[in-house]
């Protein structure tokens, strides 16, 4: 019979991941039906969508109670459809404030259920390692320190690794991305990357755009690269150039971060999965990040907050090679400063990028591959029927 599973995404880096993880059980499975919530990419591998991915991509807790409503009908309407009729397995991609609930509920009525992506319960309201053990049959771990964790709290887990590990070179091609985007060889360039979600675009972009504007009366050649993942983001960001820096000569371009990174001497990011790419990128990095002010001030609050450092890419190394500009220190100000040591100090970035070498090399995996063996062997189904 063939294979039907439920999955859902929402944001671009779950996209990823899900589409990744779509086209290895494919491979074996070519009968498979792919139901839910996805992206471009889901969509590319078979997904039949029933909600845009847009409409779940909310981050933050005051920004998630203004879409609560309709957040919460969604959901209630997952719950309707695959109750009346249950998919052979689940699949929630990340967004564990969405999907935890959904696989909870799947999973008491007996649909077997995967979470992809550790929630940073070692980070953030641990105590939801409770609710992870009620909704998951299997979590799949893209990290290498979360596995002790979760076994720890008897949390069923495989790790397999991160899919960019494998997918991004061990050493970029500096001069080929340069090309591709038609820059200068012989000027320095900073990518800028303000992040997938519009309201990082809407908070960001502003002391992100004075902060290079700054580098550039500094380092006058400098050339100015911004990636962002679809149209609408480049549309919002465009607006907002053209309110704050309009005399800044900026480069847009839509969908290719990674060349975009390769091409950078330095990367000034938001937190999140860039941080990660830039790590595998080998680029030295400064991160901004802003919250509204309410949740930051709930999460300083309530001590929700357990990590010392919030950028991925530092969580990972362990040390903050990465500076952090969180809240009211992301200012130009801060920012310009930061990242014009990294242009002015080689040896610190031949040191971060031995650093990031490292941590590359020891996170590579054929994750979608062993993520899929993963699940067909939760169905019972390793081999091809």
């Amino acid at each position: 019979m063939a294979l039907r599973i439920g999955i859902v995404a929402a944001e671009p880096s779950g996209d990823l991941l899900g589409a990744g993880l779509m086209g290895a059980i494919r491979a074996s499975h070519p009968e498979v039906e792919f139901e839910g919530i996805g992206g471009e990419r889901m969509a590319a591998e078979g997904l039949q969508s029933w909600v845009p991915m847009e409409r779940l991509s909310v981050m933050g807790l005051v920004e998630v109670l203004r879409h609560l409503p309709d957040l919460l009908g969604i959901r209630r309407e997952l719950v309707r459809r695959w109750l009346a009729s249950p998919p052979d397995l689940f699949i929630g991609v990340d967004a564990p404030d969405f999907n935890l609930r959904l696989e909870t509920k799947l999973r008491e009525a007996g649909v077997r259920t995967v979470h992809y992506v550790c929630p940073t319960v070692w980070a953030w309201r641990p105590k939801r390692v409770r609710g992870l053990r009620r909704a998951v049959d299997l979590l799949l771990s893209i990290f290498p320190f979360e596995e002790a964790f979760l076994r720890r709290h008897h949390v069923p887990v495989r790790y397999v690794g991160h899919p960019l590990a494998q997918a991004f070179p061990l050493e970029p091609d500096r001069g080929a991305a340069r090309d591709a985007l038609g820059l200068d060889q012989a000027r320095p360039v900073l990518a800028i990357l303000p992040g997938s979600r519009g309201s990082e675009i809407a908070s960001l972009s502003e002391p992100f755009l004075q902060a290079a504007a700054r580098c550039r009366a500094e380092l006058p050649g400098l050339q100015l690269v911004v990636p962002l993942v679809n149209a609408r983001t480049r549309e919002a960001f465009e607006q907002l150039h053209r309110r704050h820096a309009p005399e800044l000569p900026v480069q847009v371009v839509q969908g290719q971060t990674r060349t975009a990174l390769a091409a950078a001497d330095v990367v000034l990011t938001a937190s999140g999965t860039a941080t990660f790419e830039a790590l595998l990128s080998k680029r030295p990095m400064v991160v901004g990040y802003k919250l509204h002010w309410l949740t930051y001030g709930i999460a300083r609050t309530f001590r929700l907050v357990k990590l010392e450092h919030v950028a991925m890419a530092n969580i990972i190394a362990g040390e903050q090679l990465a500076p952090e500009f969180i809240q009211h220190a992301c200012t130009p100000e801060l920012l310009a400063p930061a990242l014009l040591r990294f242009f002015r100090e080689p040896q610190t970035v031949a040191d971060i990028q031995r650093r990031y070498g490292e941590l590359h090399r020891a996170m590579e995996h054929d994750t979608n591959k062993e993520a899929a063996q993963a699940v067909l062997a939760l169905l019972g189904r390793e081999d091809n029927d």
